[in-house]
């Protein structure tokens, strides 16, 4: 219970947990951001981690002048790309092994369901994870263990990655200095979080309208 409750904390108020590491630690505030990206996408246990907004909120305090927009953006794009290929590799590596019929929670017909998922909307689906918390965990391992083929993994993963970290970093340095933004930073953190998940729900509802009506 008390680990729920630092979390939601942590993302509620993530901007000032951030500005108090930065003005103790300085440049450092770099190296652990970089870690906090890449954990969140190359680690499959580490799918908590607030990297919607994280990003956020450090285009909020990139906007106050604390930290340097494009060298932390690019920084960060680098670390959720390399996260997620790190993850994909894992995947690939490890993943069918793991994907028995004896196993409980990871069944070989799930593995089997994912290839052919991949195979149909695997760089849809790289993309869309990235705005999806938990699922752009999970993924690129997927990802990995369905084998997809590599360079187009990577295509489209670089593509999500740049769209995810910019697209939120650039958000929060436009609208974070806006009075009702800074108030209410972790609001409009869960309702920028909400909306990322709109290109999410369209697709899958196209999907199931297209299966639908293959199936007539």
């Amino acid at each position: 219970m008390d680990f729920l409750i630092t979390a939601f904390d942590m993302l509620l108020h993530v901007d000032r947990h951030l500005s108090e590491f930065a003005t103790e630690y300085g440049v450092w505030i770099y190296a652990l951001l970089f870690l906090i990206i890449f954990l969140e996408t190359g680690v499959v246990v580490t799918p908590f981690l607030p990297g919607d907004s994280l990003l956020f909120a450090i285009g909020a305090l990139a906007a106050a002048g604390v930290i340097d927009l494009v060298a932390i953006l690019s920084l960060l794009t680098a670390a959720a790309v390399i996260g997620d290929n790190t993850n994909y590799w894992i995947g690939r590596a490890v993943g069918p092994r793991v994907f028995t019929e004896h196993n409980r929670w990871l069944k070989r017909e799930h593995l089997l369901r994912t290839q052919r998922f991949y195979e149909v909307h695997g760089g849809k689906a790289v993309v869309l994870a990235r705005f999806v918390p938990i699922v752009r965990t999970f993924a690129p391992f997927v990802a990995g263990v369905g084998r997809m083929r590599y360079a187009r993994f990577l295509a489209f993963d670089l593509a999500g990655g740049i769209l995810w970290v910019w697209g939120f970093g650039l958000l929060g340095y436009f609208t974070g200095a806006i009075p009702f933004v800074k108030e209410n930073f972790g609001l409009v953190t869960i309702g920028v979080i909400l909306i990322s998940l709109v290109p999410l729900v369209v697709e899958l509802c196209r999907a199931r309208m297209q299966r639908a009506r293959a199936g007539a």
